[in-house]
């Protein structure tokens, strides 16, 4: 994701302004920092939230659990289609 925001980021700058955004993180622990770096990009582009940040905690610590895969509970999995279908509505009937 950081190497696309790096080759992105100034190829659009200006030209997306005002578009809304919305976030599903799956994070080894807490994710906080992974979400604050993509706030910060967000706020160069001037980019508009419109959902509360939603990370998923795969608690995965070691070398060997971050590079397995991972699964994800029907929960967390409805938590991220809700995100989604959310931010896909609200572009639909013109809200953000």
């Amino acid at each position: 994701m950081k190497e696309m925001f790096d080759r992105c980021y100034y190829a659009v700058l200006g030209q997306i302004e005002g578009r809304a955004y919305a976030t599903a993180i799956a994070a080894g622990s807490d994710g906080e920092g992974a979400q604050r770096q993509i706030d910060r990009i967000a706020k160069g582009w001037r980019l508009r939230r419109v959902a509360e940040p939603l990370i998923i905690n795969c608690n995965a610590q070691t070398p060997e659990e971050i590079l397995a895969e991972k699964s994800l509970s029907q929960e967390q999995l409805s938590e991220c289609r809700d995100t989604g279908a959310g931010l896909a509505e609200g572009l639909v009937l013109g809200l953000f």
